[in-house]
């Protein structure tokens, strides 16, 4: 199992990430609800909160007073256990404050939740007749990763791999890795519990959605390995990322 740790970035949290902070501090606390529910409540929060393909193609009634199409975002909020919510959080608080960074925290949650829209949207499309609720950020933190990839493959990430001591690698060889791995479960394990189609739907999302919300300045495929430029590019663009992430008010150049 890899577990990142940290990743390089010579201008970390310039402004603090808010959005990312919120979204993991949100997800721990419908958790701890979880955790202090007995399971006869769980098991009602998650079929009125967890998205289920059935109801949102309308093949089954849906019991929430919410119409099915919410529980496309409330679902990411749910998660199945504690090591289900602290796999998504790591990755979300580790990469997430990057993309953050460059688009913004208002333009941030648009993207998040749209991935995770897409995410269910694609398990959904490919399962419209069952009754399984899905449930997790997994999808939205997918497509984190897809931003990610796409904005800096090659800088360097602090992991811990199983027994394996602490080393740093690309970002590319763990996100890659990870991307490829659920790949392979969809086309190898379609039938196991864990709904590998929604991660590659918000993996995929979150591709297309970077490229689209990226402000234009944004250089793709940035390995941080030039100090000097990237110095000179936040130096340019610095004030920039701070407006908007204060307010999303300040027009791009």
């Amino acid at each position: 199992m890899v577990i990142p740790l940290y990743d390089h970035n010579p201008f970390k949290w310039p402004v603090p990430p808010y959005a990312t902070w919120g979204l993991i501090a949100v997800n721990a606390i419908v958790f701890a609800i979880e955790a202090a529910s007995p399971d006869e409540t769980v098991a009602a929060m998650i079929g009125m909160f967890g998205t289920v393909p059935a109801e949102i193609f309308r093949y089954s009634p849906h019991p929430g007073v919410l119409p099915a199409e919410v529980t496309l975002v409330t679902s990411s909020f749910l998660h199945g256990g504690f090591g289900h919510l602290f796999g998504n959080m790591l990755f979300l608080f580790i990469f997430g404050d990057d993309i953050e960074e460059v688009l913004g925290p208002l333009r941030f949650l648009s993207f998040y939740f749209l991935c995770a829209i897409a995410s269910d949207l694609t398990y959904a499309a490919a399962n419209p007749h069952s009754l399984m609720p899905t449930i997790g950020a997994s999808g939205a933190v997918a497509g984190v990763l897809a931003a990610y990839l796409l904005l800096r493959p090659c800088a360097k990430v602090l992991i811990a791999l199983g027994w394996i001591p602490i080393m740093r690698v690309r970002a590319y060889w763990i996100l890659g890795s990870w991307i490829a791995l659920q790949v392979y479960h969809v086309l190898n394990k379609p039938g196991e519990e864990i709904a590998y189609m929604a991660h590659v739907g918000g993996f995929v999302a979150g591709g297309v959605l970077f490229l689209a919300l990226k402000p234009s300045w944004v250089e793709l495929f940035d390995c941080i390995e030039e100090p000097d430029q990237t110095a000179e590019s936040y130096a340019t663009h610095g004030s920039a990322i701070r407006n908007q992430q204060l307010g999303g008010k300040c027009r791009s150049p």
